[in-house]
């Protein structure tokens, strides 16, 4: 699969939605995940990470102009610790929650999320895009998944999910709910895409936050996890801050 830009894959797309990328940075020492959240909707827009323990939630910045909450407030990202392993779950909905519990009772990811499916949310059918990350003793892999609707005439839900367990340095995969703008807004397709991650969480986190379309941006988190010690660095980003 081709190599791409992950700036310029941004910049040439005015609605992606909501996105996750996980990687290795070049140095093989960090795993990488970075969530943003993007809005067309006062509703949409109107959202805040904040941290939330280990992971983070999403929350209203004017409570007054909250709508309803039931697709945009949630817990992006969770994380669970086991026997010496940690599971960093990143996703775009309450199935965060699905998978937390899911992991507590020897599920694996995909065992997970087979009693969830895309966004109720039509004429969209939103897809629920989520990622695991599996750290411990040093090693490193993760998966990303995608629930999408296979046709709005039947409601059956197509089930995809993809697994790398062995990381490159310097590359990962980015997978997000849109193609690109539009009436109704077009799901994502294909492989998750292949794209280049720098060693500075700084650097990453500009070149996303500054290639995401100003006027629908809402909201980023980036995070590097050291390999062998587990400690981490976190950024957020909001625009309404």
């Amino acid at each position: 699969m081709e190599m791409r830009k992950l700036k310029q894959e941004l910049a040439d797309n005015t609605y992606p939605g909501r996105g996750i990328v996980i990687g290795l940075t070049p140095d093989g020492a960090k795993a990488v995940t970075a969530y943003f959240i993007m809005g067309r909707s006062v509703n949409s827009r109107n959202r805040i990470f904040v941290e939330d323990g280990e992971g983070i939630r999403t929350q209203a910045h004017d409570p007054s102009k909250l709508g309803d909450p039931s697709l945009i407030i949630y817990a992006p990202v969770r994380v669970y610790r086991k026997d010496g392993t940690t599971y960093m779950i990143v996703t775009n909905g309450d199935q965060t929650d699905t998978v937390y519990e899911g992991l507590k009772k020897g599920l694996t990811f995909e065992q997970c999320l087979q009693s969830r499916e895309f966004e109720p949310d039509a004429p969209n059918y939103t897809p629920r895009i989520s990622g695991l990350l599996t750290l411990g003793g040093g090693d490193y892999r993760y998966a990303l998944s995608i629930l999408k609707c296979m046709n709005p005439a039947s409601g059956g839900c197509a089930r995809y999910t993809f697994d790398y367990d062995r990381p490159i340095a310097g590359e990962g995969h980015f997978i997000h709910t849109y193609r690109q703008d539009g009436e109704p807004l077009p799901s994502f397709e294909g492989e998750p895409k292949r794209v280049r991650i720098p060693g500075d969480i700084d650097v990453f986190a500009e070149n996303l936050w500054s290639s995401l379309h100003q006027g629908n941006k809402v909201s980023l988190f980036v995070r590097y996890t050291d390999l062998k010690t587990g400690t981490y660095e976190t950024r957020i980003i909001n625009k309404n801050e």
